[in-house]
């Protein structure tokens, strides 16, 4: 059991990220903290298609070098999704911002019973 966890120690760390930040977006109330567990949900998205494209003993996709090779589709994603995320929580925090200036709070509880009351 041990033996199989080690080998797929990628696999482990990407689910305990995928946990922790899907715990924080659902569990925590403050505002920028979910937007913490956002980006740790990401990374934990990341680090498991990452780690799904690995093969072992090949190579880059080059014709110099023999077969197998791993194909770059899975990082170019990655690095497309992190643009993606580096964006997402460029506007989430602007809005955060906007949200304390108007409620004062960062609490998403109190903001729905202000924006309810009004």
């Amino acid at each position: 059991m041990i033996a199989a966890l080690a080998d797929r120690a990628y696999f482990v760390a990407a689910f305990l990220l995928l946990g922790v930040g899907a715990y924080m977006l659902i569990g925590d109330r403050n505002l920028v903290k979910k937007v913490i567990g956002m980006n740790v949900f990401q990374s934990g998205i990341f680090l498991f298609l990452v780690a799904s494209a690995f093969v072992t003993g090949a190579s880059a996709p080059l014709l110099t070098e023999p077969a197998p090779y791993v194909s770059p589709l899975p990082h170019v994603l990655i690095l497309t999704a992190i643009v993606v995320g580096v964006s997402l929580t460029a506007v989430a925090l602007g809005l955060i911002v906007r949200i304390y200036e108007e409620y004062g709070t960062l609490r998403a509880d109190l903001v729905e019973e202000v924006g309810d009351g009004e």
